[in-house]
């Protein structure tokens, strides 16, 4: 590894919508394909960060790629500590606030200024810091299903090694969601793990009516139950059900995790690379949730998720949604229902005929 600090020559961000397998049905809509901003962060000593993000829509794609380049021309000249650029950033966007685009934008830059480092170092990020890289559970993430329609699917995801299955509720009544997961229960039978996620569609007495009827069917977890910023309801949905809570992907930045965690808002949380400060948020709530012996496990990113988690005291599950596998020249492999992190840095490499065949002009 050089002994200068390496410093930021260019940033650059591209516009892609990537295919993937298969559709995601939620409760609010389904994705048929996955709108990515890619990041190329360029260094003085002539290696490329890289990261990607997941926009949630194609129209967000293009205001993306202008404020990411735009805080990057801000850069130019910069040592990359990501430390140093997190606080950096926190002063320049403290009135506007870090929700929404801002705080995807920088996530994403800090995940490539960490991937950098990781390839100057010749070694994978989660050997940079300190841990190594080792097999992490995964669970096939899924959309609405059918147990008759997608049995064919789901039997795939077993026969890939998958050990967990999350599927979506919440696009029907009560009595569609049991339904579901009574059918999926008996397609997997018991041994495999079972979660559902409702996407915050519900209200925390709707959510608890549901909850319990869906007790027998011996799920993992219940998911977002009722909307993120409602943390209250969350706790109080949690303190009448038998069914341990997941939240976290649409909590903001550690300060969020704080006050989630304070106020006993899930049972098991999962950050989102993308929301909650990239790798150095990361790092940060992986203490936090350490010290209140919370399991954590991810949401989306599979790639850098399995760094994080190979370094995070309490990681629990690694969640497997591919909207990357199309524009990566080593798209991941699960191996014995596991994912392993491959470097150095974070281990992407964009294949540029792809990316040129998806890219938004």
């Amino acid at each position: 590894m050089s002994k200068t600090v390496p410093a930021i020559r260019s940033i650059k961000a591209r516009a892609i919508v990537a295919p993937i397998s298969r559709p995601v049905k939620n409760a609010f809509g389904v994705i048929e394909a996955a709108p990515l901003v890619l990041i190329d962060v360029t260094t003085d000593q002539g290696v490329t960060g890289r990261s990607y993000i997941f926009a949630y829509a194609k129209l967000t794609l293009k205001p993306l790629v202008q404020l990411i380049e735009e805080i990057g021309r801000a850069l130019i000249g910069k040592a990359i500590a990501p430390f140093d650029l997190m606080a950096a950033m926190d002063a320049k966007f403290r009135l506007l606030g870090w929700q929404g685009l801002v705080g995807m934008a920088v996530s994403g830059l800090d995940m490539a200024f960490w991937d950098a480092l990781g390839q100057l170092a010749g070694r994978p990020l989660a050997e940079l810091l300190g841990g190594s890289p080792r097999p992490i559970q995964a669970y096939d993430s899924y959309g609405a299903v059918d147990p008759v329609v997608d049995e064919r699917a789901l039997r795939r995801s077993l026969e890939q090694g998958f050990r967990g299955i999350k599927i979506k509720g919440g696009d029907g009544d009560a009595a569609n969601d049991e339904r579901v997961v009574k059918g999926i229960r008996a397609l997997l039978g018991p041994d495999i793990a079972l979660m559902l996620d409702f996407n915050q569609s519900l209200d925390p007495d709707e959510a608890t009516r549901r909850i319990d009827r869906l007790a027998p069917y011996n799920l993992l977890w219940i998911e977002e139950p009722v909307p993120q910023e409602n943390l209250q309801g969350h706790a109080r949905v949690r303190l009448k059900s038998r069914t341990p809570i997941q939240a976290g992907e649409n909590w903001w930045f550690p300060l969020g995790f704080a006050e989630a965690i304070a106020a006993g808002a899930s049972d098991f949380i999962m950050p989102d690379l993308m929301k909650v400060g990239g790798v150095t948020g990361w790092l940060r709530v992986a203490g936090q949730a350490e010290a209140a012996s919370i399991p954590m496990s991810s949401h989306l990113f599979a790639e850098a998720s399995a760094h994080m988690l190979a370094v995070t005291p309490t990681a629990h599950w690694l969640e497997v949604l591919d909207f990357a596998g199309a524009i990566l020249t080593n798209p991941i492999k699960i191996v014995d229902g596991a994912l392993t992190a491959r470097g150095p840095g974070l281990g992407l490499e964009w294949n540029e005929a792809a990316v040129a065949k998806y890219i938004v002009e």
